[in-house]
């Protein structure tokens, strides 16, 4: 089998089965594992795939540019926000990350004047000037690829705060991985602001089931829940929740 066939088949299994192991190819292609090995890393090194020990697993769509991902999965984020509603109660304190399911949940915020919104992203902030809940913008280094704050002193100033609630985004949600995203500093933040709240939902749109980044923000196990719109068979999905983990269909 030439090299471009082999790399073909292994895209096609990697959509269809969620994660390749190198052996196990191997065997079923009576080929090394060091050839494998090869093919998955000039793949992770074309952004096709995330190299995991032992094989690889698919990348995070979440992962693109701001730009790119304002235009991606839009309606599937539409619907993470609705339900993110639920989880907010009146005149609470709520820690809103940033990105582009944030943004959808800063546009379809119940228009409560006791409603407190903290958040480290600029976005979100100018999303919210017309809305009559109280904002507070987390100032420090702009993080442009997410258009977030992050460093020293955004964490400084994320340790005066105290919320009831931080609904968390992320690029990636996998059991075997946990919640993944691009930048370590971004991570960092993440942990860092997820500490000062009550609890931590992370919205999970349809193309991050499954998915995967490069730098881990936190277990399964450290979050409330997880909301997502992908579909209700969906494995990973169906996995989370036979090991505990608390999910809000959307």
């Amino acid at each position: 089998m030439l090299a471009a066939q082999r790399k073909e088949l292994l895209l096609d299994r990697l959509h269809a089965d969620g994660r390749l192991v190198a052996k196990d190819l191997a065997t079923e292609l009576d080929t090394s594992e060091d050839t494998i090995r090869r093919d998955l890393r000039e793949l992770a090194a074309a952004g096709l795939c995330h190299r995991v020990y032992g094989g690889a697993i698919p990348v995070a769509p979440a992962a693109a540019s701001y730009a790119h991902r304002q235009e991606l999965a839009t309606s599937s984020k539409q619907r993470v926000a609705a339900a993110c509603l639920q989880l907010i109660e009146p005149g609470s304190t709520l820690i809103l990350d940033g990105g582009t399911t944030a943004l959808e949940v800063a546009r379809v915020l119940p228009r409560d004047p006791e409603l407190t919104v903290i958040t480290h992203s600029p976005t979100i902030a100018v999303a919210l000037v017309d809305h009559p809940a109280e904002v507070f913008v987390l100032g420090g280094r702009l993080f442009k690829h997410s258009v977030v704050t992050s460093g020293a002193a955004t964490a400084e100033a994320a340790a005066l705060i105290s919320a009831d609630l931080f609904l968390l985004g992320v690029t990636g949600v996998r059991p075997d991985t946990g919640l993944t995203t691009g930048d370590a500093d971004e991570a960092a933040m993440k942990r860092t602001l997820s500490r000062r709240a009550s609890q931590t939902w992370v919205m999970a749109s349809e193309e991050k089931i499954g998915a995967a980044s490069p730098f881990p923000v936190l277990g399964l196990d450290e979050v409330t829940g997880i909301v997502s719109d992908a579909d209700r068979s969906h494995p990973v999905l169906t996995e989370l929740e036979g090991a505990g983990v608390s999910v809000l269909r959307a």
